[in-house]
Parts: C-alpha cells; sequence; structure tokens
C-alpha cells in the first residue's frame, strides 16, 4: 500500500533477509541490530521535507561574476584583485559556469579573465575552471585546488614577504587537481598528498609532493621540481611524469607496477618512433616539454627552483626522472603503427 519512496523510509519493519540464501558465509548472521528502528520523537523527520540554506548568496563569486561582466558578454579582458579567505570555498566555480554556459567547453581566448587574489582560499579553489580564466592566488590554498580543472589557468606563489624557501614548504594541500581534465597549474611550493589523482589532461608544476602523487593519472604532464612522498605513480596508466631525483633515490619512492622510469634524453638524442608524448594530438621531445613548463613556472611565479634549474640546464636534464606509463607507451605504439599502415594505403 506505500505509494511513494519516501513512505519506506524507516520502515525496517519491512526488511527481511532472503530466506534462499544459502551460501555457508549467510548462516548465522543476525541482522536484528541492522533493521532495529530506534523510537524517533514526534516531529523529527525521517526524510528530507525542508530546504537548506547552504549560503550561497554570500559567495566571492558573485563579486567576481559582475566585474567579469565586459568579458562574459563582449569577450573583452578583465584583470582585477580581490581578497580571499580560507571561508571562501570553490571560488571561480560559478564564473566558470557563467564561462560555460555562454561559450561552452571551448571557452575563452587565454587571459581573458585575470583575478589576482590575497589570502587563504579554502577547499577546491578554481574547481572545474573554464578556459581562458586565470586564477592567481598570492598566498595558499587549502584541498582540492583545481579540481576538474577544465581548462583554466592557476598559479599558486607565496607573498613577497615570505621568509622561508617556497620548495620546503607546502603551498597547496591535499588532492590538487583531482579528476583535472584541461589546463595549467603553476605552485611555488609543496603539494601534499595525491597530487594530481585521476589528472586525465592537465599540466601541472610543482616544487614537491608528498605520497600517492599521480595516483590513477590517465593523461596530462606533471612535472615535479623537488622530492616526493612515497607510492609515487601507483595506478598511472596514462600521460607523463617528469621527477627532478635529487638524492637518487626515487625509485625507492614510485610503484613502478605499472610503470617505467627512464633518463629524460636531449632532443636531439630522443628516437622519434612514436613513443613521444603526446599533447595536442602532436609528438613531442621530452626535453622540449620539460624545458617549456619550467620556462613557464619560472615567468609565472618567480620561482627561484627553476630559474636555477634553466640557468645549468644541460646539468639539470641529466637528474629528471621520466615516469612512462607501460599502457600508455602501447598505445603510443598501436596509434604510431595504425598511422603507418594508413600512409601507406594512401
Amino acid at each position: 500500500g506505500i505509494r511513494k519512496i519516501d513512505g519506506l523510509i524507516g520502515r525496517t519493519d519491512l526488511l527481511d533477509m532472503k530466506q534462499g540464501v544459502e551460501h555457508w558465509k549467510a548462516k548465522g548472521l543476525d541482522f536484528s541490530k541492522i533493521f532495529h528502528m530506534p523510537p524517533v520523537p514526534a516531529g523529527v523527520a525521517r526524510f528530507h521535507c525542508e530546504s537548506q540554506d547552504h549560503a550561497m548568496g554570500n559567495a566571492l563569486d558573485h563579486q567576481l561574476i559582475a566585474r567579469a561582466q565586459p568579458a562574459l558578454e563582449r569577450g573583452e579582458k578583465v584583470s582585477f584583485e580581490v581578497p580571499v579567505k580560507n571561508v571562501n570555498r570553490t571560488v571561480g566555480t560559478m564564473l566558470a559556469n557563467a564561462v560555460a554556459s555562454r561559450y561552452g567547453h571551448a571557452g575563452l581566448p587565454d587571459e581573458t579573465i585575470h583575478i589576482r587574489m590575497h589570502g587563504t582560499a579554502g577547499q577546491s579553489f578554481g574547481a572545474f575552471l573554464a578556459r581562458g580564466i586565470t586564477l592567481e592566488l598570492v598566498g595558499e590554498g587549502n584541498d582540492y585546488v583545481g579540481k576538474g580543472l577544465c581548462g583554466g589557468k592557476i598559479v599558486v606563489k607565496p607573498p613577497k614577504e615570505f621568509k622561508g624557501r617556497p620548495s620546503e614548504n607546502i603551498i597547496v594541500g591535499n588532492t590538487v587537481l583531482y579528476g583535472a581534465i584541461e589546463g595549467e597549474v603553476y605552485f611555488r611550493g609543496v603539494a601534499g598528498e595525491r597530487f594530481c589523482v585521476r589528472n586525465s589532461g592537465a599540466m601541472a608544476v610543482v616544487e614537491g609532493t608528498g605520497d600517492h602523487g599521480c595516483e590513477y593519472m590517465t593523461g596530462g604532464t606533471v612535472v615535479v621540481l623537488g622530492p616526493t612522498g612515497r607510492n609515487f605513480a601507483a595506478g598511472m596508466s596514462g600521460g607523463i611524469a617528469y621527477v627532478l631525483d635529487q638524492d637518487g633515490g626515487f625509485a625507492k619512492r614510485c610503484n613502478t607496477a605499472m610503470v617505467t622510469l627512464e633518463q629524460v634524453l636531449p632532443a636531439a638524442a630522443q628516437p622519434d618512433d612514436g613513443t613521444r608524448h603526446r599533447i595536442g594530438g602532436i609528438g613531442q621531445a621530452d626535453e622540449a616539454v620539460l624545458k617549456r613548463l619550467i620556462q613557464a613556472h619560472a615567468d609565472e611565479t618567480g620561482s627561484q627552483t627553476a630559474q636555477e634549474l634553466l640557468a645549468d640546464w644541460p646539468a639539470a636534464l641529466s637528474r629528471f626522472v621520466k615516469i612512462f606509463p607501460n599502457e600508455y607507451r602501447r598505445a603510443l605504439k598501436e596509434m604510431a603503427a595504425a598511422q603507418a599502415q594508413e600512409k601507406e594505403a594512401a
């Protein structure tokens, strides 16, 4: 006689264990405590019956959208500065939605909207950031920076008055770039654990990571200009990572179940055998990709680490390790073979 799903909520009296289950593991199981429904005072709801106020009206993005109207409406470049606090979560996400709703995934031309922020950003700073938006944070970010990044650019760097060495200090939290599909990030400092987990297309430069870096990564490019934690590349099936092996011990911190560690060869010495890293559908030499990203990191953040590496590039290049997923290599070879067959057929 129950007509709606809401009427089933809390009706543990209707639950029963299937009598036909005869697996030996099921024998003797007592579900009485799981099925028990404690008494609920009158007036206490058992299912959703009132709306919650998430205080979305106070979101910082309303201010960002208002100031970005020339870009949103007419494609004009805009640039402005705003402070940010750790109570400001998912900063840039509503702005990204405003871009995507008008222009789709193609977004706007790079640097159409450039927002410089000062302070500490709350969780998920720049989540799902659309192409054409650059968020430059002078300060630090919490967990999930760049989650689901969709083509935007994020730069995080310490303020000029910071006295420590950025390469030895955390600047963004855990699970940064979770599930990112496209875009660029440059972090002048160290990231927490699970950096770039499930990244499938973003390009990232960071000066150190915690444990489980590049976990389950399926695409994109990651450059680490410093030490990593343990279990790097666990479940990594695609994309490429380049790690500066300062102490020669990176191999012990890397999970090689699905990847192979290689030396990064100079462009002239790297064979063009179809297994070069494909960016934008074009195979590119490791040295060219690596140097370009480190140069961009230096330009975007003023990183002293990046500048020192570029100043003595041949020596720096020799200390980088390339993390090459075995499945990605196989896929590249198959693509190259298919293209060769097409040319022969033509």
